[in-house]
C-alpha cells in the first residue's frame, strides 16, 4: 500500500512541473492541496517526498518572475505550516523566508536593469499561437509586453474557436446584428467572447487544471481540454471524451486509495468544486 501510493503520487510528476514558470502556481497549489488533505493519511515515504517536493517549490520561487508564483508560495506555506510536525514544520518555514528574500532581490534587480532586450511583438504573437490555453493565461501574467502579445485579439478568435466551435455560436455584441459578422468585424473583441463563453459554461470540466487520460491510463495536464499526446480514440469516434477532469481533491483519493476504478466511471460531471473555484481563468491579467 505504502508503495503503490509513492508511485501514484510520483506519476504526477509534481517535482519536474515545478521548473516550468507557468504551472509553478499551479503545482504549488496542487501541492498545498495534497498537503492538508493527504499528509497525516499518508505512509512514512510519501511524507518525507512531499516535504521534500515543498522545499524544492520554495528553492525555486528566486526563479519566478510572477506574483501569481508568489502568492501560489506563500499559500503552499501556509498548507505547510497546518500540515507538517514541529521540525519539518519550522525548516520549510526558513526555506520560504530566504526564498521570498532572494526572489525580491532578484526582481530589484532586474527593475534597474535598462538594457532588456524584449521581443518584438508580432514575434511574441507568432510563439504564443503555440500556447495551450492555460500556457496563454500564465504567459500573459509574466510581464507588460507579455500581457500585450497574450491579448492579442488573433490568439483569443483561435482559442474560440478551438473550445467553442465556429463563430455561429458567438453571443452577440452591442452594435452587431448577426452572428456570422462577428467572424468578419477585425474590431470583434474576442478575449471577451472567450471569456463570457468560459463562465456561462454550466458543466464543471473546465473548472481544473488535470485530467485522467482513460486512453494513456495516466493523470496529464490538459492541451486545450485534451490529452496533449492528441490521439484520436475509439471513444472520440464514438464522441465520448477520453479525458476526465480531475479535482485537486480527487488528486489526494487518486494517492490514497487503493481503488481507483473510479477513475473509469463517468459520474464526473455532478461533482462539486471542493476546494472553490480553481478556473485557470482565476489568473487574470
Amino acid at each position: 500500500m505504502s508503495g503503490e501510493a509513492l508511485e501514484r503520487y510520483q506519476n504526477l510528476g509534481l517535482r519536474e512541473s515545478l521548473s516550468l514558470s507557468y504551472r509553478y502556481p499551479l503545482v504549488c497549489k496542487e501541492l498545498g492541496v495534497i498537503l492538508r488533505l493527504g499528509f497525516s493519511k499518508s505512509p512514512k515515504p510519501l511524507q518525507s517526498l512531499l516535504f521534500e517536493d515543498t522545499i524544492a517549490a520554495f528553492r525555486l520561487l528566486p526563479q519566478m518572475q510572477t506574483q501569481s508564483a508568489v502568492s501560489a508560495a506563500n499559500l503552499l506555506s501556509q498548507s505547510a505550516a497546518a500540515a507538517f510536525p514541529k521540525q519539518k514544520r519550522g525548516l520549510a518555514a526558513t526555506e520560504f523566508k530566504q526564498a521570498k528574500v532572494a526572489y525580491k532581490r532578484r526582481f530589484k534587480t532586474q527593475q534597474e536593469r535598462k538594457d532588456l532586450v524584449q521581443l518584438p511583438q508580432d514575434v511574441l504573437v507568432h510563439l504564443f499561437s503555440f500556447l495551450d490555453m492555460q500556457s496563454l493565461v500564465s504567459a500573459g501574467i509574466v510581464c507588460w509586453s507579455w500581457n500585450a502579445a497574450a491579448s492579442d485579439n488573433y490568439l483569443w478568435q483561435l482559442h474560440y474557436i478551438t473550445h467553442f466551435g465556429d463563430g455561429e455560436i458567438i453571443p452577440k455584441q452591442k452594435g452587431h446584428q448577426s452572428s456570422r459578422n462577428f467572424c468578419e468585424d477585425a474590431n470583434y473583441d474576442w478575449k471577451e467572447a472567450f471569456q463570457k463563453a468560459y463562465l456561462g459554461l454550466p458543466s464543471w470540466r473546465y473548472k481544473y487544471n488535470r485530467g485522467f487520460c482513460r486512453f494513456c491510463d495516466s493523470i496529464v495536464w490538459p492541451n486545450n481540454l485534451n490529452c496533449p499526446k492528441a490521439h484520436l480514440t475509439t471513444f472520440q469516434l464514438h464522441g465520448i471524451q477520453p479525458l476526465k477532469p480531475l479535482s485537486p481533491s480527487q488528486l489526494v483519493r487518486y494517492v490514497l486509495e487503493n481503488d481507483t476504478s473510479w477513475l473509469y466511471s463517468s459520474d464526473s460531471d455532478s461533482e462539486s468544486d471542493e476546494e472553490g473555484d480553481l478556473k485557470f481563468w482565476t489568473f487574470k491579467y
